[in-house]
């Protein structure tokens, strides 16, 4: 089915400002380095820097020891506090920091230090701690080929019945870690496509729906693992699911992202021919 001049033009707007976010200095293109801390029992803590054998190995031409990062427990939780090397000056939220304790990308307001053009963030996967590194000249950036996407189809603009809980229930969630964690579904949306009667349960993230899916395209013409989509949350009972906004988990851009997978419930028995393809080898 033809989409309509209007709509398909609104389909490209979204997906040129989607690969402009995933292009962006600080896009999931830039993230170049994942490291995992270890716990200070013994006033030991993980070095960063470009010197090889730093815990956290800074690219080239970054400072050979640029600071320490001390993970401790405080009242049974992870506390990661950073301080800078001798003469190095960072910054933290945009402010020179002599050191502090950093907030991880699982609270309110997570802290973003600066080094340079260099950025990094604690983040949080269960029991695990780590330190996210985003370069604007890593590789995958620099080497950056483009998306590939599907014709726009209206077909797989679809609406679904929605299907509140109350309360919203917990369901879990494995990344590709290997760890699983409860999350919340506020419910569940319904909908028809080939023929049958498809549900997906959504969480939800930034205000809005966020689907994690897999159907029969997957490991051919689509990302191994399934596909991500953000909707609008629910009105008078009904979601609009746009699978011309499928598009890949940063997984699929860099070894250095902790993707959740779909679960088992979220796959769809018939292939959706919509949305981003493969992006590379992936």
């Amino acid at each position: 089915m033809a989409a309509s001049s209007d709509y398909s033009s609104s389909i490209e707007a979204w997906r040129r400002d989607y690969e402009d976010r995933l292009r962006a200095p600080q896009g999931w293109l830039s993230v170049a380095g994942l490291f995992w801390l270890h716990a200070s029992t013994t006033g030991a803590a993980n070095r960063a820097g470009s010197d090889p054998q730093s815990d956290i190995v800074l690219p080239a031409g970054a400072p050979r020891f640029a600071a320490t990062f001390e993970l401790t427990t405080r009242s049974g939780k992870p506390v990661t506090r950073i301080t800078p090397a001798p003469g190095v000056h960072l910054l933290i939220n945009g402010k020179p920091s002599t050191g502090q304790t950093l907030e991880p990308d699982t609270s309110e307001h997570p802290d973003t230090v600066t080094l340079g053009s260099l950025s990094l963030m604690v983040i949080q996967r269960g029991s695990r701690t780590g330190v996210r590194l985003r370069d604007p000249e890593s590789a995958a950036r620099r080497h950056f080929t483009g998306l590939h996407w599907y014709p726009i189809d209206r077909r797989y603009h679809v609406r679904a019945r929605w299907h509140p809980y109350n309360p919203p229930r917990k369901i879990p969630i494995t990344n590709v870690l290997g760890i699983t964690e409860d999350e919340l579904a506020p419910g569940y949306a319904e909908f028809e496509l080939g023929g049958k009667t498809w549900r997906l349960e959504p969480t939800v993230e930034d205000n809005t729906l966020f689907f994690t899916f897999r159907d029969q395209t997957a490991g051919k013409e689509t990302y191994p693992t399934g596909r991500f989509l953000n909707t609008e949350m629910p009105k008078n009972g009904e979601v609009t699911i746009d699978f011309n906004q499928a598009h890949n988990p940063p997984c699929a851009f860099t070894s250095f992202a902790t993707c959740p997978l779909p679960p088992r419930q979220n796959t769809i028995g018939v292939a959706i021919a919509a949305g981003e393809k493969k992006y590379g080898q992936h």
